[in-house]
């Protein structure tokens, strides 16, 4: 049957696929519009499978704390190329990562792509539908949820990178302030816990062997190394754990520090870090 423009500009409008793919799916389909719509889906799977060991470098990072600021999420959408993390559709798709994270309160990111949307599939298929028009890998590469007594979060303004921070002990006090400094502090510094007590045991062992090695290195005797390389593990902890780092915007206290000098008792129950590309 004749395909005409009409028919073409409907499909678009209804699926958001180029005019060229559009009028080759209804040709392909003799003009059955859910036929076509199948054969874009099977498109949009199509490049998935192709791209699925592709490097998605480029996207966006979106935050959202609750309205009671106890919880707050995360979620970062990759793609492959800035160009396409620029393009409308796509940020539309980051916002109803967001949304759908914060409407199902998924407990992981499996679950927050098996979430329904409004016409009844599957975020993950609105994903791979994107995939088959723009052409390119597009992935949620982190999902991350903090409940806290008081959640605060950060977006970098390259809008690559966020944080949320989880605040206990408040005493009631306005922590906005200080969450956002301690949040750009995590932003900065990436520590890799809260505290010395949050470093994996695997991380130690290899921080201790790394200062025996350095020491016995520099010739010092074998019955110092034990001490020296204990020695260099504070250190490590005082530079990637948060509570132990120098505050950035005030050399002479540590985040704790601050964080006491605050609010009495204040600390960080947890936070997340979530970047693209870096």
């Amino acid at each position: 049957m004749a395909i005409t423009a009409q028919d073409v500009n409907k499909l678009r409008q209804e699926t958001g696929a180029g005019m060229m793919d559009c009028k080759k799916a209804l040709t392909e389909a003799n003009g059955d519009f859910e036929a076509a719509k199948d054969i874009l889906r099977k498109q949009g799977q199509k490049i998935a499978s192709k791209r699925a060991e592709n490097v998605t470098s480029e996207g966006i990072v979106l935050t959202q704390v609750n309205a009671e600021g106890t919880n707050g999420k995360a979620v970062a959408l990759a793609c492959e190329t800035e160009p396409v993390s620029k393009v409308a559709d796509f940020q539309n798709l980051a916002n109803a990562v967001l949304e759908t994270a914060v409407s199902t309160n998924a407990s992981s990111k499996e679950e927050l792509l098996a979430a329904p949307q409004a016409d009844g599939r599957s975020l993950q298929d609105h994903i791979t539908d994107l995939m088959g028009k723009i052409g390119e890998k597009i992935d949620v590469v982190a999902y991350e949820n903090v409940t806290a007594e008081k959640v605060v979060a950060y977006n970098h303004s390259n809008g690559k990178l966020g944080v949320l921070v989880g605040l206990v002990n408040t005493g009631g006090n306005d922590v906005a302030e200080v969450g956002k400094d301690v949040a750009m502090q995590i932003a900065a510094m990436r520590p890799i816990a809260v505290d010395k007590d949050g470093v994996d045991s695997a991380t130690i062992e290899r921080e201790i062997e790394i200062g025996k090695e350095q020491a016995r290195a520099e010739g010092k005797p074998e019955q110092m190394l034990e001490k020296i390389a204990m020695g260099k593990l504070n250190k490590f902890y005082k530079e990637n754990t948060l509570l132990n780092q120098e505050f950035v915007k005030d050399s002479s206290l540590t985040v704790a520090q601050l964080l006491d000098k605050t609010s009495k008792g204040m600390t960080v129950s947890e936070f997340k870090r979530v970047a693209i590309g870096a």
